[in-house]
């Protein structure tokens, strides 16, 4: 069988995985939440309207000051959201899934034995929410 046949089959696989499932549920509810959606809509507008006024000559910093207030207050209630926070973990898991995934493979393609190889995990010195991450080291 050749490797676009077994990554077919990994893909099955995948899509029978826990967290997949509970990834696909997060987001659906996402997607239903009709309060959410309204937020994530009126935070893409202020992010617009920030980026027009800051490319003007003559920027306004009193708009700016008050979309950006505007921006962190949206923000703070989009993920004190359960739904959002629900996403965001069931997302989190799948990274990490497919990280480690891509890992194995990273270290087959340098010789590495694929029954015993194991990728490095990141480090997370944050807790390991990623809301506000500047990079893992």
């Amino acid at each position: 069988m050749d490797v676009i046949a077994k990554a077919r089959e990994l893909g099955a696989l995948l899509q029978q995985d826990e967290r997949y499932t509970a990834f696909v549920e997060a987001q659906k509810a996402s997607e239903e939440d009709t309060e959410l959606n309204e937020l994530l809509a009126r935070i893409q507008l202020i992010q617009m309207s920030f980026q027009h006024e800051a490319q003007k000559e003559d920027k306004n910093e009193q708009k700016l000051e008050a979309y950006d207030k505007e921006f962190g207050e949206i923000y703070t209630k989009i993920m004190a959201n359960p739904h959002m926070a629900a996403y965001q973990a069931a997302r989190g898991e799948i990274d990490n899934l497919m990280n480690y995934i891509n890992g194995i493979f990273a270290l087959c393609l340098q010789g590495e034995d694929p029954a015993t190889c194991e990728p490095q995990q990141e480090k997370h010195e944050c807790g390991g929410e990623c809301s506000s991450c500047g990079g893992c080291h």
